[in-house]
């Protein structure tokens, strides 16, 4: 089955909700306007992401779920119907089209680097339209290129140091001093393809930031603490080559 994505047209198949009572399609105009206008004046730039959050359908903590690759789909956290959602997104692509915006697609990709899904169809003209940024014409096509980049890269892998042993890959059932947090559970490293990184511990900026610029896989060690009653960082998880190559250029081998 095909939906038309024709401007103005949904890109959802029709529900009995799709016959919204044109006041309320007028309050929900006026919040994505409102929404997508402060994104807009603070980025150059609005996304379906920043009229979601914007209009209070969707959490900023979601959403870093989401990026975290913790989250199956985007819409499974949207507060809304997908009819509601869908007209949400209808009225925010009228909105960047009379302004003049530039249509500019950008890849959303997890800390796994795959990349992530938005839609609960997964249909492919749906993902292209969420991932669809609208950018201020002011913007030179260099400003454009980083500022895709910039929201293309994937947020750092985060290992954590539990306080307690007793915890179980879901993967293999072993256990280990380090776990990776997956959607499912936690996952050991060797699970999670980070076994062979070697543990860089906090304290030498200069070598931590060689190291990691030389090391394609690379991931932050946090620890939680009960006093400050947040996560801290340990140190960096990264190839041991890498580290080997940053030491002996600082003369620390």
């Amino acid at each position: 089955m095909s939906y038309d994505l024709r401007p103005g047209l949904s890109s959802r198949p029709p529900t009995s909700d799709d016959a919204m009572d044109p006041r309320n399609r007028n309050k929900l105009n006026d919040r994505v306007v409102r929404a997508a206008e402060a994104a807009l004046a603070a980025q150059k730039y609005a996304s379906s992401i920043d009229v979601l959050v914007g209009i209070g359908w969707l959490d900023p903590g979601a959403v870093k779920r989401w990026r975290q690759g913790q989250v199956g789909y985007l819409e499974a956290v949207v507060q809304a119907n997908l009819s509601r959602i869908s007209e949400a997104m209808k009225l925010f692509r009228s909105w960047a089209r009379a302004k003049g915006l530039v249509p500019s697609e950008t890849v959303y990709v997890a800390r796994s680097r795959s990349h992530l899904r938005f839609s609960k169809s997964g249909n492919p003209d749906i993902e292209k339209l969420y991932r669809t940024h609208w950018v201020s014409p002011e913007l030179s096509d260099n400003k454009r290129k980083r500022l895709a980049e910039s929201v293309s890269r994937p947020p750092e892998l985060v290992v954590i140091r539990p306080l307690q042993d007793a915890w179980t890959c879901h993967r293999c059932d072993g256990t280990g001093d380090l776990l990776i947090m997956e959607n499912p559970g936690p996952a050991c490293l060797r699970c999670a393809g980070l076994g062979d990184l070697e543990f860089l511990g906090a304290g030498n900026a200069l070598l931590t930031r060689r190291a990691k610029a030389k090391s394609p896989r690379h991931a932050v060690v946090v620890r939680f603490s009960r006093t400050r009653g947040r996560y801290e960082r340990q140190g960096l998880l990264v190839e041991p080559q890498a580290l080997a190559d940053a030491e002996r250029e600082l003369g620390e081998g």
